[in-house]
């Protein structure tokens, strides 16, 4: 099957080129960025070198592309670009799976209100938000749009959610603290980002109004049918890449650790991309970097009653670019893990 992808000059665009040139089952036939027309994939990503088939940056005409023979693009654009590329190539027939947060959430109103104007809301009724691990299979066969979920909400839903289903934990009092490499913020050239400011600092950003805290509680809200307000509080750290979170919850009445785990070994029971650690081992983003894995765990505090989770994630591979290829391998019918282990 032939791929594209249109914005691949980015951190999460240069993970999925990687990725989808070693994939068994896919050919990367277009990689696409109007900053890098013309060049050759390995003088931009020099990683490459001798592994990238030959392949040069295109431009990235939608016209052009929804006319190609290519069967699936992936869309690894920021937010607001990658809706009028969407609304090209899903009337053509192609399947498309997005790394921005164009079409995460369902309500326009929410959408308008923490990313401003949508330049394709004709299509959120058919887009799927698809969190592989949790969202219902149903999903494979009746989608042609798939959004796939921001690197914060994937280190926050994943370890959440079956406990909220559950009955495990409270719907109220959930504080998050969540810690990001700066490759999150994508490639940009801007003060904050610079190695001298970065380096040796830690701190907040993007406090009460973070915009993946909108995913989070729709998704939420989807989920268990209840309305769930979270406090969100991201942070930058000083590490190019890696998602590191701590959810503090009140545990239901009766709740235990055991119970605890119990939801989670049922929810991810044969999961290839969840390891659940043992209670007390705290998981680590240096164990997780450069792969599509989600590891967890969760202690108990009798003193204050509450459960304190902690899970790290790649924020770049099951963050962005590897979700997205466990989302195309899904849908596709390829196995899981293809081109992931």
């Amino acid at each position: 099957m032939k791929v594209g992808i249109i914005g691949a000059s980015g951190y999460s665009g240069e993970v999925l080129v990687k990725l989808l040139l070693a994939h068994p089952r896919v050919t990367l036939a277009a990689v696409t960025s109007r900053s890098q027309a013309g060049k050759a994939l390995a003088s931009v990503i020099p990683s490459l070198r001798g592994a990238d088939r030959g392949l040069k940056f295109s431009d990235s005409d939608p016209i052009a592309l929804a006319a190609s023979d290519i069967d699936l693009f992936f869309l690894a654009l920021p937010h607001g670009a990658a809706a009028t590329y969407a609304k090209v190539l899903v009337p053509a027939g192609k399947r498309v799976i997005d790394l921005s947060a164009d079409f995460r959430i369902a309500d326009l109103a929410t959408y308008q209100k923490y990313y401003g104007e949508h330049h394709a809301p004709e299509l959120l009724a058919s887009a799927r938000f698809v969190l592989p691990e949790l969202t219902a299979p149903g999903w494979k066969a009746e989608a042609k749009l798939i959004a796939a979920p921001g690197c914060y909400p994937t280190s926050i839903l994943v370890p959440l959610l079956p406990l909220l289903k559950a009955g495990v934990v409270s719907h109220e009092h959930i504080v998050v603290n969540s810690y990001s490499g700066v490759s999150g913020a994508g490639k940009k050239a801007e003060e904050m980002y610079l190695y001298v400011e970065r380096a040796e600092s830690i701190k907040a950003y993007g406090l009460v109004k973070h915009r993946h805290l909108a995913e989070v509680e729709e998704q939420i809200a989807l989920h268990t049918g209840t309305r769930t307000v979270i406090q969100f509080n991201p942070h930058l750290a000083p590490m190019r890449r890696g998602i590191a979170t701590t959810i503090t919850v009140p545990a239901a009445v009766g709740a235990t650790i055991e119970s605890l785990y119990a939801a989670w070994r049922g929810t991810y029971a044969n999961r290839p991309f969840v390891q659940i650690l043992a209670s007390g081992e705290t998981p680590d983003t240096a164990h997780v970097v450069g792969s599509n894995r989600v590891d967890m765990s969760a202690v108990h505090d009798p003193r204050t009653g509450n459960f304190v989770i902690t899970s790290a994630e790649d924020n770049l591979v099951k963050g962005a670019s590897g979700q997205a290829v466990q989302i195309m391998n899904l849908w596709c019918g390829f196995e899981e893990t293809a081109g992931l282990q």
